[in-house]
């Protein structure tokens, strides 16, 4: 049994590490989960500057990715529809209506040209084999821009899950340009449906916000929801007015979806009832309003850590002045093996070296000829000997290339070339200073492509017991004992909401908090039948006079209801051994007790007000030591 176990703990820890880091949670480096990152690897090395079919595009990443065509495609679907690095041709489904999308084999995407340039760069990109050993695949792209927070994540793992909500994409670089100046920025969520956000509680991306629908209430007697909160769509949104008009909690006379290329839900009211009656109850009891709960869990360093939305814009900021020196010195590198060669390409034509070797009648004879040619321009011309690669390039120059070759035009090139690379020493030098730069191209040439959609907003938080609409009728019939809103006949207690609470007390004093109900029985007996509104019960103050049954002793109790478990019922309020002799609400009321031997005692009155009121489980104040038989409450 040890051995089993110690075998299942080994393989469950083994699938807990590859769902954590390999499919469900997104890297801090590229913000991709791996088959995002193998969707986009694969689109960028079929890139030929054409549209290509999903279908096709699902297949080239299915040598990437071992875990089908289903997944892939949903994967590329939604990626495509973040709108930010993918241009689509075809019916992607909609986001606003849930619909899906077409069949990948009649639907085309591509990368848009300023993605190739920011998310991929295979010199400076590390890669390990794929999972059948036949294909190299990057462990992360260099991206240079924060894509966790622009287009957000979700993702559940075992023990732990992830929810980034997606911001926009020009203040995303605003803020990382910030943190490269070292100044303060504060970043807020942003929707691609709009909507309206309220971020009090945001929290640096570890808290929650409450998300709204965009209500025009122009028209006085009918709603139009323009926007959508973020992950509700037109079909969920329907079908919560539905079910809240059903049980009464809001009046609508009918709904009607005009959605099409912009969202369009059109809510009828009915006669009597207009928009601004309705509005608070729509965020209160359909999707108009949702709380979103947020938890910025990320892969760093190949470990899961939580981390603030600051933090991944400070890591970035860091990773973007480190990214662009790797591009710079790889530049730079390439352009000085570039001048290293035309300037021998150049001596060697220039110089007629090519002619020392017509000649030679043997390999080492030429390679000799060659060196001894070069000798006097090492050290002057370029720096190094010339290496055995230097000579096999040289001697596969083509005779067409040397007779043509144009000295002035080589020249330029180099002083071009040798212009850049100081360029590069220059901005190697200053490199904060050029990510800053490079982040305001960026921003000033995509600000029109992403606007701010979600406005922000501060929301007055709604009492879901005052936006329910008192529309039910509470009755108490004494005949037969029923109380609730489908009793008919009987007294009126009050008009009520499905969230309101009564309170029933009956005659041995027991008493018990309901939900109001549809039609309960709570006895032919009760004493008192009132709404259990908190704020009513901290100010109604109980009184009762009961007798002990064996001495006969009055005594008066007086007590607030202020704290109850609901549907509980409590019998503590009467002491044992005691019978109720009076009961009544109030402040200024007079007690009269009735004594057993009243011919002989003058009629007694005691004014309530004269005793402390007390909890509900403490004992009464003897009023007489006296036997009484009876006891009654007039108003003071």
């Amino acid at each position: 049994m040890a051995y089993v176990k110690q075998i299942f703990d080994k393989n469950f820890l083994e699938y807990a590490s590859y769902v954590i880091k390999d499919r469900a949670i997104p890297d801090i480096e590229d913000g991709l989960k791996p088959v995002q990152r193998r969707i986009l690897y694969t689109l960028y090395r079929m890139d030929d500057g054409t549209m290509h079919k999903v279908a096709a595009a699902v297949g080239q990443t299915m040598f990437l990715h071992p875990h089908g065509d289903a997944s892939i495609n949903e994967a590329l679907v939604n990626l495509a529809n973040k709108d930010i690095f993918m241009q689509k041709q075809g019916n992607f489904g909609n986001i606003a209506t849930g619909d899906p999308a077409a069949a990948a084999r009649y639907i085309e995407c591509a990368l848009l040209p300023f993605a190739k340039n920011l998310f991929f760069k295979d010199e400076i990109t590390e890669f390990v084999p794929s999972y059948d050993g036949k294909m190299k695949e990057p462990v992360t792209l260099p991206v240079k821009i924060p894509l966790v927070l622009m287009i957000g994540a979700e993702g559940i793992a075992v023990g732990m899950s992830t929810k980034i909500l997606p911001h926009n994409f020009i203040e995303v670089l605003k803020a990382v340009r910030c943190a490269l100046k070292g100044e303060e920025f504060t970043l807020y969520p942003d929707f691609p449906l709009g909507g309206l956000v309220d971020p009090a509680g945001y929290n640096d991306g570890l808290g929650k916000v409450i998300v709204r629908a965009k209500l025009d209430l122009s028209d006085n007697k009918r709603i139009v929801i323009r926007e959508l909160p973020f992950g509700v769509t037109v079909e969920t949104m329907i079908k919560s007015i539905e079910e809240a008009a059903k049980k009464n909690k809001i009046k609508i006379a009918g709904i009607g979806d005009f959605t099409a290329e912009n969202v369009e839900i059109a809510i009828d009211l009915p006669r009597g009832v207009y928009a601004a009656d309705v509005e608070e109850a729509l965020y209160a009891f359909t999707h108009c309003e949702v709380s979103i709960s947020v938890n910025c869990l990320v892969i760093k360093d190949r470990k899961p850590e939580v981390i603030p939305v600051s933090n991944i814009i400070h890591y970035h900021a860091e990773r973007l002045v480190s990214l662009l020196k790797l591009e710079l010195e790889l530049e730079k590198s390439e352009l000085l093996a570039k001048v290293r060669n035309r300037t021998l390409d150049r001596i060697f034509i220039e110089e007629r070296i090519y002619k020392q070797i017509e000649e030679q009648k043997s390999a080492a004879a030429i390679e000799k000829a060659i060196v001894a040619g070069f000798e006097p321009y090492v050290g002057k011309e370029f720096e190094g000997e010339l290496s055995k690669e230097d000579i096999d390039r040289l001697l596969q120059i083509p005779i067409r290339r040397i007779s043509l070759f144009d000295i002035e035009k080589n020249r330029k090139e180099l002083t071009a070339m040798l212009k850049r690379v100081k360029e590069i020493d220059k901005l190697l030098a200053n490199l904060t200073a050029y990510a800053s730069d490079y982040l305001t191209n960026l921003i000033e040439e995509h600000k029109e492509s992403f606007p701010r959609r979600a406005g922000i907003a501060s929301f007055k938080k709604v009492d879901v017991r005052e936006a329910a609409q008192r529309n039910l009728k509470l009755r108490f019939d004494k005949e037969s004992g029923y109380l609730g809103y489908n009793v008919s006949g009987g007294e009126l207690i009050a008009e009520v909401s499905s969230y309101d609470r009564v309170l029933v007390m009956r005659a041995d004093t027991s008493y018990q908090v309901l939900e109001v109900p549809e039609k309960s029985f709570v006895g032919k007996d009760p004493i008192t039948i009132t709404l259990a509104d908190k704020e009513e019960l901290e100010k109604t103050i109980y009184n009762i006079v009961y007798k002990n049954d064996e001495t006969g002793f009055p005594y008066i109790k007086r007590f607030k209801i202020t704290t109850y478990l609901t549907g509980k019922i409590y019998t503590h309020i009467l002491p044992e051994g005691c019978s109720l002799l009076a009961f009544g609400k109030g402040n200024d009321l007079v007690i009269i007790p009735q004594f057993a031997q009243k011919q002989l005692l003058k009629e007694e009155k005691y004014a309530v007000k004269d005793y402390l009121v007390k909890g509900v489980t403490a004992g009464g104040v003897r009023l007489k030591a006296k036997e009484a038989v009876g006891a009654k409450f007039i108003n003071g």
